[in-house]
């Protein structure tokens, strides 16, 4: 069992719902991320997802893509991101990170270091997770199978426009969660609607017997807390990046945890 699966049954038979923040790794600062993943953990979040920067992300938005580009300029790169994992690994053995991000920078990381080095160098550091958005699922059966053999799960996408039988796809090779995509966008796009959200999630669950994590729009305690009614993961990214964005170096992770600290309590009230 992975350690997402560990923190998903735990949190399900306390009644809690999962808080998971998104942060690019090396954004705002190249040193900042192991500080910041603490100082979000203590604030109450559950699993972390920590983006992988790439130059063409294709799923996200302004905010985002900003924070990429911003990481890549101070030479922010796959060896750095696992460099970040491994040193967060020293003092948190329990949360799981999640790396998301696009296949180019898995697909060149193997090309560099050898057929599956990124699967094996990735459980090395730490990782309990993967979400490329541009992977597939019709085309992963076998990644999926490497990753589980080191106890990681690979994490898919559903969006409002997903079909029974894009779904059905989903479900044989996810594990940990999927991660419903609220909104018909990018990430940090338009406004959410939480009556389609409650709508969808009986249609996906139809399918798919994991945990359901919801994201993009989430943006203060009322969003989080409606999405936190009906899904079993609440994913906040955008909004994190924005706050931390003009911080000076010391403030970068007090104003996170301030943020993620009152929506834990608004999702456990």
């Amino acid at each position: 069992m992975s350690r997402i699966d560990t923190t998903l049954k735990s949190l399900k038979a306390q009644g809690r719902k999962a808080l998971i923040p998104y942060v690019t790794a090396g954004f705002p600062f190249a040193d900042v991320t192991p500080e910041l993943m603490h100082s979000m953990v203590q604030a109450g979040a559950d699993i972390i997802e920590l983006g992988v920067p790439f130059s063409d992300p294709s799923a996200d938005g302004p905010v985002i893509q900003k924070a990429g580009d911003k990481a890549l300029a101070m030479g922010i790169g796959m060896v750095q991101v696992l460099d970040m994992v491994r040193s967060f690994r020293q003092t948190d053995t329990q949360t799981p990170v999640v790396l998301m991000g696009y296949a180019n920078p898995v697909e060149r990381y193997d090309l560099k270091h050898g057929k599956d080095s990124f699967i094996r160098d990735a459980a090395a550091a730490g990782v309990d997770g993967v979400l490329i958005v541009d992977y597939p699922p019709e085309e992963c059966v076998d990644f999926a199978a490497k990753l589980r053999a080191h106890q990681m799960d690979l994490i898919f996408l559903l969006a409002p426009t997903s079909t029974a039988e894009r779904m059905q796809q989903v479900a044989q090779v996810a594990s940990g969660y999927v991660y419903y995509v609220s909104l018909k966008g990018v990430t940090g796009s338009g406004a959410l609607d939480t009556d389609a959200v409650e709508a969808m999630l009986p249609r996906i669950r139809e399918h798919v017997h994991i945990p359901v994590g919801v994201g993009f729009g989430i943006r203060d305690v009322a969003t989080a807390q409606a999405i936190g009614r009906v899904a079993d993961a609440v994913v906040i990214g955008s909004k994190i990046i924005q706050l931390i964005d003009p911080q000076p170096r010391d403030q970068v992770a007090p104003v996170a945890a301030a943020f993620l600290r009152d929506i834990r309590t608004a999702l456990d009230a």
